[in-house]
């Protein structure tokens, strides 16, 4: 993996010399900067941390990439202290040619490199936040902790692993699968309060926290991030799918994107990686990192 943006005095150096530019984590120690390499987890960790606004606001940057954490600062406990406020950002894949998944389907347009900045991105975060149709069609399980993140995590007072927050109007689900009946943290289901009292219930026997979060039947996206940060979870990570990043992205809630850019053209019919209402005004928002691997693009962009 290499960095393409934002350049740094190593990235000049590293292309001067005729190096393909990358990373200055490694910098001081003894690791080329500009040379197209496997990253630590700690490195990618640091790359994509949370703002410092994004708990307690208390920072701390550790590991090999700590330069770059500083960036946007690594954030550290929970609560409402601090000038905190919940940050939600979105992690999406998308072909050249705009499609979302394959055959409905994300994996096959992704890559190892996109797999191990997709683990990473759970692994700093909450909460996943995620649409009903996106649980079924990817098959979702509950969020595992990893050993590589537990010091981190533990550091920051977060769970060994982020919840998975299900976003769901009519609650269709089957809350005897393991993502809600074994979850290593409790899994949340959001909804209206119109919808069908018989799922709620249902959902309640089966010893799942239902979380009212809008007045019709289904949740109001701006509602659901603040009943995540009512219970500590500010660190927020949407994975979609297209209908609810939508939803977010009309209600002026996103507050960054990560966006990988797959090398693959598909055709077909697939959808955009959100879709639905328009806002009235297109949101703009800046790139703040591009790393590359292997032809697949990992943008960051934040909202300007």
């Amino acid at each position: 993996m290499r960095r393409l943006f934002p350049v740094t005095d190593q990235t000049h150096s590293a292309a001067g010399s005729g190096a393909d530019s990358g990373a200055d984590s490694g910098a001081g120690s003894g690791v080329d900067p500009g040379a197209d390499r496997d990253w630590t987890l700690d490195e990618l960790a640091d790359a994509y941390a949370y703002p410092r606004t994004a708990g307690t606001g208390t920072a701390a940057g550790t590991g090999a990439g700590a330069g770059r954490g500083a960036e946007t600062g690594t954030s550290t406990g929970t609560g409402t202290g601090g000038g905190a406020r919940p940050w939600l950002r979105a992690n999406m894949v998308s072909t050249l040619d705009g499609a979302a998944h394959h055959e409905g389907r994300s994996q096959s347009i992704s890559s190892p490199a996109d797999m191990r900045v997709f683990g990473t991105l759970r692994a700093l975060a909450d909460a996943v936040v995620v649409g009903a149709e996106t649980v079924r069609l990817e098959g979702y399980r509950p969020a595992r902790a990893r050993a590589a993140f537990a010091a981190r995590r533990a550091a920051a007072g977060q769970a060994p692993a982020p919840a998975i927050a299900v976003v769901s109007a009519s609650l269709e689900l089957d809350f005897t699968l393991p993502l809600f009946a074994a979850p290593l943290v409790p899994t949340l289901v959001l909804t209206g309060a119109a919808a069908p009292q018989e799922r709620i219930l249902a959902a309640e026997k089966a010893g799942v926290e239902v979380v009212i979060a809008g007045d019709g039947p289904g949740a109001d996206p701006e509602r659901v991030v603040r009943a995540l940060a009512d219970r500590g979870l500010f660190r927020l990570l949407t994975e979609g799918g297209p209908r609810l990043l939508g939803q977010f992205v009309a209600a002026g809630v996103l507050d960054e994107l990560c966006l990988t850019v797959s090398p693959m053209l598909t055709s077909g019919y697939a959808q955009r990686i959100a879709g639905g209402p328009a806002p009235a005004v297109p949101e703009r928002f800046a790139l703040a990192s591009l790393l590359e691997q292997d032809g697949f693009l990992f943008s960051r962009y934040r909202r300007a």
